[in-house]
């Protein structure tokens, strides 16, 4: 397998800290995606959700989304907290960032145009939040025509019961199209 990047999805502060969006057990996974990455850094791109300046700066429900969490808007919030986990960030280059404004990575087209002009025809997924934005870059990437392979003990939630369902909706409904791995697993068969 020649042609695939590590997407990792919102390995940042704002959900390893203490806030309102902390997501308790992303500690638990952060072995699996420091494991890989640290492998290869060349092919991962840490994604971090950016949130607006202020509620009003964002469309439709997205408005109604940041006055609900108006704490973490940038007007409010210690920007710092939209930084990559220390744990990952030194990987930063050869490793690079995508930010992105909403759960998917895929709004905008800009990843896709990098990745396709790249060559890149498979998506490996680790971080955060299986049921929100894992889900999101998992859904997109195959509605592009990516091979997804999600790596089940490198991605986290706040909720298990939702995360589980995350997991067999893609390796259920998905199944022809996304490939639910061990990080171990997937390293093994990257050597062989």
């Amino acid at each position: 397998m020649n042609h695939w990047v590590h997407l990792c999805i919102d390995m940042q502060r704002i959900f390893a800290e203490d806030t309102p969006w902390h997501v308790p057990w992303m500690s638990r996974v952060s072995g699996e995606i420091i494991e890989l990455s640290e492998r290869y850094p060349e092919r991962t791109i840490f994604t971090r959700f950016i949130t607006p300046e202020r509620a009003n700066d964002m469309p439709g429900m997205w408005k109604a989304y940041y006055q609900k969490w108006h704490e973490m808007t940038r007007a409010e919030l210690a920007t710092e907290l939209l930084d990559i986990v220390p744990g990952l960030a030194h990987l930063v280059p050869p490793a690079r960032i995508f930010d992105k404004l909403t759960y998917s990575p895929w709004t905008s087209g800009h990843l896709h145009q990098q990745l396709h002009a790249e060559g890149v025809d498979t998506v490996v997924i680790t971080g955060g939040e299986t049921d929100v934005c894992v889900l999101a870059a998992a859904i997109g990437g195959i509605e592009l025509g990516y091979k997804v392979i999600v790596l089940k003990d490198a991605v986290c939630s706040g909720a298990d019961e939702t995360h589980d369902a995350a997991i067999e909706l893609l390796s259920g409904r998905f199944s022809a199209q996304v490939d639910i791995s061990k990080t171990a697993d997937f390293i093994a068969q990257l050597r062989s």
